[in-house]
Formats: structure tokens, sequence, C-alpha cells
């Protein structure tokens, strides 16, 4: 029967993926990275240990948006995953995974085929937007409206919910990525400094206090200077993509009957994702769509948290669409 393996969830980011083991919590978090031979293009490191190699060959990221972008290598990381967190090579887990709700039945497939193929023994796809907000620790066993606001590494993804249905969704292409490189832009514009990824996600979520201070380099002698930036400048910095996704959250809202209109004025929204970190995000979203905006208490893993709910009562993910395959 341990050959069977155990009941897992998989939080597929496009930042990070997140393993859930039944009974055991969040067990790996690691980067979704792949890291290639430059020359021979074999694969030489997955995840932590791909970031870690930093220039010794060439780093794909084959996840988008919760689904593969490169359909061999998501396979072939998640497989290694997998085998991290099973005691036998040969076990045969039964996999929970989170569906996007703008995926398409072609998505849906290649979802499914990716988890057979990385050895799953039953797969189970469930809605992602209930996934971040069972994470997120709301309560869905009535019929009021929730939003949730799930800020990616590539997109922002919006939804509202009654109970445990989605009535609305939406999605822009903007997620913390599009944060960071803007950071990155002020820093290069205003003064002339490059500013690698980790300090402008240093900038986007450490600012306190009114300021942040960063390691930028030279570019004319590559030489690292401390810099210090404001509040306002990473504030204006990051405007554009704030202010898209807000335009995205307010349609999405526009979408839904009036009675939910009226519970999302008083519940509001809760953020989750890497870039609900961004100092003043909730503010700023408060402000433009005029209605309450959290952050989860832990926004980088809610929706592998969520998933892992599934795992934990399987006899749920029966229930939603998605469903067993």
């Amino acid at each position: 029967m341990r050959l069977l393996g155990r009941d897992v969830a998989v939080d597929l980011g496009a930042a990070s993926t997140r393993i859930y083991v039944r009974r055991k919590g969040i067990v790996l978090d690691e980067p979704s990275a792949v890291m290639c031979d430059g020359r021979t293009g074999k694969v030489i490191g997955y995840g932590a240990e791909a970031a870690a190699l930093g220039a010794v060959g060439r780093t794909h990221w084959p996840v988008s948006g919760g689904l593969p972008a490169d359909t061999e290598l998501a396979r072939r990381m998640i497989r290694h995953f997998l085998r991290k967190v099973h005691w036998h090579p040969y076990a045969r887990p039964r996999l929970v995974l989170a569906l996007p709700g703008d995926s398409t039945p072609i998505d849906r497939a290649a979802l499914r085929d990716i988890a057979y193929d990385a050895d799953a023994r039953t797969v189970h796809l469930v809605p992602h937007a209930l996934a971040a907000a069972l994470g997120a620790g709301l309560t869905l066993n009535d019929c009021t409206g929730h939003m949730v606001i799930d800020i990616g590494r590539d997109a922002a993804r919006i939804a509202v919910l009654s109970g445990e249905s989605v009535v609305a969704t939406g999605s822009v292409p903007y997620g913390g990525r599009a944060m960071t490189r803007a950071i990155a832009r002020l820093v290069e514009r205003e003064h002339g400094l490059q500013l690698d990824d980790s300090e402008a996600e240093s900038a986007k979520h450490g600012a306190r206090d009114g300021q942040v201070v960063v390691l930028a380099r030279d570019p004319d002698t590559g030489r690292e200077q401390e810099l210090t930036l404001s509040v306002e400048q990473i504030l204006e910095a990051t405007r554009q993509p704030v202010e898209t996704i807000a335009w995205a959250a307010m349609e999405t809202v526009e979408r839904c009957p009036a009675e939910l209109t009226a519970d999302l004025g008083e519940r509001g929204a809760v953020l989750v994702g890497g870039g609900a970190m961004l100092h003043g995000l909730g503010r700023r979203l408060r402000e433009a769509l005029c209605m309450p905006v959290r952050r989860a208490e832990h926004p980088l893993v809610s929706v592998a948290l969520g998933l892992g709910r599934f795992v934990d009562e399987l006899g749920l993910a029966g229930r939603f669409r998605g469903g067993r395959t």
C-alpha cells in the first residue's frame, strides 16, 4: 500500500512550486526553475539548486499563470519535486492541482497529462480562486460575496465567489515581476544604476518608515553602492501595474449581480500571492475600488494551503468544477 503514495497538493506557481502533503503541511517550497547546460541543453538543476547555479547555465521558468509554458521541462520539474517528498521512487500519489479560471479545455488536458506523466495515480483539478480563498481563511459556507486578488509573478487574477461557486473572474498580465522591473527602471532612470531582481524585490515590500536602502551597481565600474529609495518613489514606479490591477478588479465587479456587489462593499477583497507584499498596495486598491482590502495572513502560501484543504478532505474535490480525472 505504501507504493500507492501519499495524497499531495501541488501549487504550481510561475515563481515558486509548493507541495503540501496530507497531515504534514507544506513540505517543499522552491523556485519553479530549471537550469540547463548552455552548450548541451542537458538539465543540470531544479528549484533552489537551479537558482543557486547562477551563470553556470541557462535558467528556464517553465510555468506561467499556473499552467505549463514548457511542457517537457514542467513535467520533469514536477516529477523531481514529487520524488523529493516521497520516501519511495516508485510511489504514485493522488494529486490535487489548481485550475486557473481562464484556462481552456486544452490547458486542462495539458495539466492533467503532465501530472500523470509525473507518476500521479489520480488527479483532482479544483478552481484556483477557491483554493486561494480557502487558504486565505475565507468562510465559504454561505452565499455572500467575496473577492480574491492573487498577484503572482507574471499575472494578477481576480475572482468573485459566492459560497463555493466562482461567479466572475478577470486577469491582467501584470504581476510581481512587472512591479519589480518598474522599480529597477526607476533606479536606472533617476540614478543611472542597475538593480538586480533580489534587491528590487526587497524594495518592493521592505519600505518602512518612509524609505528603504538597496544595493545598486554602477554599470561603468561594476561597483555596488547603497541607495536610499523613498516610499513615494516606489509607489510612483509601480503606479501603472497597480492601476491596471485595480481596473481589472472593477471590471470583474461590474459583471456580478447587484446583491454580490453590495456584499463586496462590506466584505471587500483579500490579497494573496507574492505581489501582495508590495508596501501600500492594500491602501491603493482600497482607494481605487472603494471597498475594504486586506492582505491574507500568509499571502505567499495561501493557494498551497487552500489546496491542502482538498488533500486533507479529498471528497471535497469532486464537488467543484475541475473534479477528478
